[in-house]
């Protein structure tokens, strides 16, 4: 560690954001994050190397595992801005070292006020081009007001000593990364239909910027710095409130500045269940954390131990477990403020017994596949003192609606397109849901997100979670089965090709890299199998003996830091 850089932590709280940039500067000196990461004090893994070394830098300023997860997601929505940023929303699950204590912090985006439940249909046909792409597909962002919650109720630093590193990288450029170089070349004929996305984000010549070329966004920077100054209400209110409701005027949204206005976080009760001895943490609705509960409830009853990762019937019980519990939320997930989602029911015992019988039965007859797109980003981090955090946020598909707000560099999101656009429509991901998740004026559309947290003894054993649509929900699960059921190492049990069933349509899916004798007997044993590459995108941190261990998913080439 830098000497000149071993503050108290009074000075830290005291830390100016010129001397947090050449502290940046420096930190590359002492940090060096890697796809996996060992350290004893404090574990960042992030979807990107620059959001793990901002998450690392307020560690070794005297923050928490809190502060580290805040700092590195507003660094990831700069360096991965096709996957979240402050025009989108998310989740965080916060664990209290000092209390055992864990909190749910909802800052997903909701339905403008002028929203109705019919508003993608016509000629009685749902029109998914209008939810997911310009103005009207845009919901009431979260992520800044979600963000400055949690860092005030459970970090200990300042929100412009957090925002700092994010400012910096926006302002003076960073080299595109791998995953934002390909978003760009796979979405470059829709971003020049974008204007002012197209500005940002692609070359003069029209072309997108190749990985390792430098990109800067510098209204972003200033905007950031406008917030950091004067905190969520220079983002809900004033100038840049204005402008972002101007600009989804001119696209014809209906999302004002009232709606900004009147947008507030929740804290709800997570959702807990117990798995092998360990106690689990979920998010609770309108995430789908319940959903990963579920299914580990169902996976309880089994040996999946002595039967082995390399076993077929294994993952047939998984698979099955998966396709079930994602019936449930298909049928019963919604915005609690809205509906009753019975999750108590959904967890109980009884259920649980009455979705084991079920495996037996043979799969549903298959229909099409779910289209393979995502952005959402996750964020895992836990300290030395036993605080742990498990953040995920988004803009729903690459680059959100496609709308950036001129000025700002803000990409607003699309997340109305996770609403049940008409009762059994699917979505982009192929994901249905019934009234429980209609759209409604001010409400919260259901979400895959599923930061989770996995505790032994009342302190953190895992915090985990995952992008990638539908598919974290199922990424994050086997995560947590490949530690403890079958004894992997987190470097080993992140890395093991996926399988992913979310029951409609009714196919199992599967990484290229499974064992073919494994897929031999899922076929054998009744399953309809298409192969998928990326099954989602997971970062997690494991608290092993007296050190912590930190991994970033190889498939979107993250990073893990620590102190």
């Amino acid at each position: 560690m830098i000497a000149s850089l071993c503050l108290t932590r009074r000075a830290s709280l005291r830390l100016l954001p010129r001397q947090l940039l050449l502290a940046l500067l420096l930190i590359g000196a002492v940090v060096r994050p890697l796809a996996a990461a060992t350290a004893s004090r404090g574990m960042v893994a992030a979807e990107h190397e620059l959001a793990a070394k901002a998450g690392v830098l307020m560690l070794e300023h005297g923050g928490n595992a809190i502060d580290a997860a805040v700092a590195a997601a507003f660094a990831t929505g700069v360096a991965n801005p096709s996957s979240c940023g402050i025009g989108g929303g998310g989740f965080a699950l916060v664990y209290d070292g000092k209390t055992h204590e864990a909190h749910f912090i909802d800052f997903r985006e909701t339905a403008p006020a002028a929203a109705t439940p019919d508003m993608y249909v016509r000629d009685g046909h749902p029109d998914p081009r209008l939810s997911l792409r310009g103005a009207l597909a845009i919901a009431v962002p979260g992520e800044v007001k979600g963000l400055a919650r949690v860092l005030r109720d459970f970090g200990t630093l300042p929100l412009a000593t957090v925002l700092a590193p994010a400012i910096r990288f926006a302002a003076e450029g960073f080299p595109v990364g791998s995953h934002l170089a390909a978003e760009l070349g796979s979405n470059a004929e829709e971003i020049r239909r974008h204007p002012a996305l197209a500005a940002v984000y692609l070359k003069p010549s029209g072309e997108p910027y190749a990985a390792g070329e430098l990109l800067v966004q510098r209204d972003l920077a200033a905007t950031l710095r406008a917030i950091a100054a004067g905190g969520v209400r220079a983002f809900y209110e004033g100038p840049i409130g204005e402008a972002i409701a101007e600009a989804i005027a001119a696209e014809k949204g209906i999302l004002t500045a009232a709606d900004l206005r009147g947008y507030r976080e929740r804290l709800r009760k997570p959702l807990t269940t117990h798995y092998r001895g360990l106690t689990v943490i979920g998010a609770s609705p309108p995430s789908s954390g319940g959903v990963v509960l579920e299914i580990l409830n169902v996976l309880g009853g089994y040996d999946l131990r002595s039967e082995g990762p390399r076993s077929a019937l294994a993952l047939h019980r998984v698979a099955q477990a998966e396709s079930l519990a994602f019936r449930d939320r298909a049928e019963s997930y919604g915005d609690p403020d809205f509906v009753d989602v019975p999750m108590a029911r959904l967890l109980s015992p009884a259920h649980t017994e009455q979705l084991r019988r079920q495996i037996a039965s043979p799969p549903p007859v298959p229909t099409a596949a779910p289209a393979e797109k995502g952005g959402t980003a996750h964020t895992s981090a836990v300290d030395v003192h036993g605080n742990a955090a498990a953040l995920t946020s988004t803009v729903n598909t690459a680059f959100g609606s496609m709308v950036l707000v001129p000025g700002t560099g803000i990409i607003l999101n699309n997340e109305m397109d996770d609403f049940s656009s008409a009762p059994g429509a699917p979505n982009v991901y192929g994901l249905v849901g019934s009234n429980a998740n209609a759209i409604h004026a001010g409400k919260r559309p259901l979400s895959s997100m599923s930061p989770t947290l996995v505790l032994r003894n009342r302190a953190p054993l895992l915090a985990v979670g995952a992008s990638g649509g539908p598919r974290i929900i199922t990424s994050t699960l086997l995560t947590i089965v490949n530690v403890v059921d079958f004894g992997m190492d987190l470097e080993r049990a992140v890395a093991t090709p996926r399988i992913h069933d979310q029951a409609i349509p009714a196919r199992l899916f599967f990484e290229p890299a499974l064992d073919p004798t494994i897929v031999a007997g899922l076929r054998k044993l009744g399953h309809e199998l298409v192969e998928a590459r990326d099954l989602g995108a997971v970062q997690a941190v494991w608290v092993s003996g007296g050190s912590l261990v930190g991994i970033a998913d190889p498939r979107k080439g993250g990073a893990a830091a620590g102190w």
